[in-house]
């Protein structure tokens, strides 16, 4: 290793122990807040709460909100303090953010309206009816990694710091990121770091990776980010660490997340109450085209093209209450620039949806098999061609 790269790994390694540290006296103080800044806050309490009393009051009991993506609470703490009859259900996949985030709630005062559940949130339904609960006033959720994830070194989720390859979200599910680099031959690698991190040069570093693991397993941070980088050529690079598509790609694989998302919207659809509303915070292209498409299914009427009179139960079911995706401005940006990327899209349930509608979300709504995913491999390339959206307007706050 030369001067300049040992300078950059002791940097990294001092700068990976500070923010260790500092999640440390946090917990210890109970001030989650220093390590957790909640994007688009103001927005989403908005989207979430403004609507529920005429929700639940259809259905005649306190408002129930569920948040898919709990973290650390930063958004349900104020979902709850806006909203002082709703219940909030809180599901989160990573147990050590699920007890941080109830002692939150706890010390804040909503323990008797906050429901914690350990579970992903494609288990939505399963959840609901674990609590002896229909239909919810609102769901909402923040996609991507949480702070925490982001910010714990051990955890393998960041290129800026030198970690065994985890990134589970769950750390009790069995497949990390170094057993996907161990096992996946050469065109599964390529697949994933081209649909999912829509990598350039996705078949060359998955090559490249096969012929590393025949001298020595890939197991670390700092040794994928050496491979990338001998690998990409410098003047095909964009800004920032070029390892940082392989990194989002594989801790998409390993936590199967777009097709949990795309499993948990439909479930969400149909457990609204008329009037209730889902809210999505995506943080990257694939997971905001996810949500957009999702969306649009009931923002559209489902008639051919042409047609000169709408059957009512052909209607839109959705309102699109967001305008398209709200993103954040440059103020919020420059206090928390993990803002930069996200796109909030939210709609409100107008109607009923219809009942052919709603056996077409059931089947969305079902888990993929293993035949179906092989089935799908080859429609993938599709994502191969797809940039980021960039048709949401600014906040201004």
């Amino acid at each position: 290793m030369n001067a300049a790269k040992a300078a950059e790994a002791a940097a990294a390694a001092r700068n990976a122990q500070t923010t260790d540290a500092a999640i440390d006296a946090a917990i210890a103080n109970g001030d989650l807040t220093a390590i957790h800044q909640p994007v688009l806050l103001d927005d989403c309490v908005r989207l979430v709460t403004e609507n529920l009393a005429s929700s639940a009051a259809r259905h005649g009991s306190a408002p129930i909100i569920v948040d898919c993506t709990l973290g650390l609470a930063g958004h349900s703490s104020a979902f709850l303090a806006a909203a002082p009859t709703a219940r909030l259900i809180g599901i989160d996949r990573d147990a050590e953010a699920l007890a941080m985030a109830t002692e939150r709630l706890a010390r804040a005062g909503f323990s008797d309206r906050f429901t914690p559940v350990h579970a992903a949130f494609d288990d939505f339904v399963s959840v609901l009816d674990d609590q002896g609960v229909d239909t919810v006033d609102a769901v909402f959720m923040d996609l991507g990694l949480s702070s925490l994830q982001i910010d714990e070194t051990d955890r393998g989720f960041s290129y800026s710091h030198d970690a065994p390859l985890d990134m589970r979200m769950d750390p009790t599910q069995p497949v990390t990121a170094a057993t996907i680099l161990a096992t996946y031959d050469a065109d599964d690698l390529r697949r994933i770091f081209r649909d999912y991190g829509e990598e350039r040069f996705a078949g060359p570093i998955a090559q490249r990776i096969v012929r590393e693991r025949e001298i020595g397993p890939i197991e670390t941070s700092a040794q994928l980010n050496r491979i990338v980088d001998e690998t990409i050529p410098r003047s095909h690079r964009a800004s920032g660490n070029p390892a940082k598509r392989v990194f989002q790609a594989l801790r998409i694989e390993v936590n199967g997340e777009l097709d949990k998302l795309s499993r948990t919207l439909p479930q969400a659809a149909l457990r609204l109450s008329v009037g209730g509303r889902l809210v999505v915070e995506s943080y990257h292209s694939l997971e905001d085209r996810t949500v957009k498409r999702f969306m649009a299914q009931g923002l559209m009427a489902d008639v051919p093209a042409g047609m000169p009179v709408v059957p009512p139960d052909a209607q839109p079911f959705f309102a699109d209450i967001a305008r398209g995706a709200i993103k954040a401005d440059d103020a919020e940006i420059a206090s928390n620039p993990r803002s930069a990327s996200v796109r909030l899209r939210a709609v409100e349930l107008t109607r009923p949806i219809p009942h052919d509608r709603r056996k077409t979300l059931a089947r969305e709504a079902s888990p993929v098999t293993p035949a179906d995913r092989r089935r799908s491999k080859g429609a993938h390339g599709a994502h191969r061609n797809h940039t980021s959206q960039r048709n949401g307007r600014t906040t201004g706050r």
